[in-house]
């Protein structure tokens, strides 16, 4: 299925656009993105893994875009670059730019006299500003979003929908906030007090960084005394829970449902898989991999992947296993009273 299709880019253009080195009629003129089995003329796709290569001799794309060692067998015009999968990237957005809004206010939006709104700034349907917010130039403030007290939004930030930015969150530039979610709630601080349970105020706040993506659902909460922190360029998934005080290091990625509790340091470009659960108070090192699934229960001080759990399974094997695991430390105990009668 052909994807978007904005504006129409001849080829040479388009390379220029992705960084790519153009093998072909540069006057070409192309409007969409496709697979490589179902690309038609106009259409540009693109080939990033080898398993897909079965479908190249067959494209009938204007273009493809892949690896320069796949280039002489691509029957139609190459778009060659060592990473076709940013060339995509790149290629998806050159052909679908972003609607420009112009600036205003809607009936139905509320905005506070004491708010500083810039006159390029949107502000939709049932959204509300509150007072002392400031909303930068070329914001989109999507319908029914919340901007707290307080609040500063960034240049060119987007929040597309039923966005909540509690009181005094500050977003940097460019800062795209995907729909539900909700940025600067209360982080779960709680006193013992003779089995009931004290609140304990969260007085902090959230600093989000330039170039920041978060997705739909997504939480993060506020500081209990000082910020939670999320630096430059990092991409937060949907369903993504960000615990009090935790700091997100630049240009890390994390996936879809992971949990992260209060106090948690993750460093810079790390990746962390989907379903990933962090436990509260401890540092993960720059460059790290975490793969989906896993449990993070003590610090890694050490960049590289890591992995935790136990892959699928048949049940009955699954089974006997677990009752294995279950005799471990039996058999560990065992094991060392042997080692030590033979020594």
């Amino acid at each position: 299925m052909a994807a978007g299709g904005g504006v129409k880019l001849s080829l040479g253009e388009l390379a220029e656009h992705i960084g790519a080195e153009l093998r072909g009629d540069g006057d070409r003129m192309v409007e969409r993105l496709a697979s490589l089995p179902r690309a038609v003329a106009g259409e540009v796709s693109f080939l990033s893994s080898a398993r897909y290569r079965m479908h190249l001799a067959a494209t009938r794309a204007s273009a493809v875009i892949l690896a320069p060692r796949f280039s002489h067998v691509c029957p139609v015009d190459a778009l060659m670059m060592e990473n076709p999968y940013l060339g995509y990237a790149r290629a998806a957005a050159a052909l679908n730019p972003q609607p420009q809004r112009a600036g205003g206010t809607h009936p139905t939006a509320w905005v506070s006299e004491e708010a500083r709104v810039h006159a390029s700034a949107w502000v939709g349907p049932q959204a509300v500003v509150e007072g002392g917010a400031s909303v930068a130039a070329g914001v989109f403030v999507g319908p029914g979003c919340t901007v707290g007290a307080g609040v500063s939004v960034g240049e060119g930030c987007r929040l597309v929908a039923n966005v909540t930015l509690c009181h005094g969150v500050r977003l940097g530039r460019r800062v795209q906030v995907h729909p539900g979610a909700v940025i600067g709630a209360d982080g779960f601080g709680l006193a013992e007090d003779q089995g009931r349970w004290v609140k304990i105020l969260q007085l902090g706040a959230v600093d989000i960084g330039d170039d920041v993506e978060i997705g739909a659902n997504t939480t993060v909460d506020r500081g209990a005394l000082e910020n939670t922190i999320i630096e430059c360029g990092v991409k937060l998934d949907n369903q993504v829970q960000v615990g009090h005080n935790c700091k997100i290091g630049a240009h890390t990625a994390i996936a879809g449902a992971t949990g992260i509790a209060g106090s948690v340091s993750i460093g810079k470009r790390c990746r962390i898989g989907g379903g990933v659960g962090i436990n509260g108070h401890i540092e993960i090192a720059d460059d790290v991999h975490i793969t989906g699934r896993s449990v993070v229960a003590q610090s890694i001080s050490q960049p590289g992947v890591y992995s935790s759990g136990v892959p699928l399974q048949e049940t009955r094997a699954w089974r006997r296993n677990y009752l294995r695991f279950c005799r471990l430390d039996e058999l560990a105990r065992r094991l060392g009273r042997l080692e030590k009668n033979s020594t």
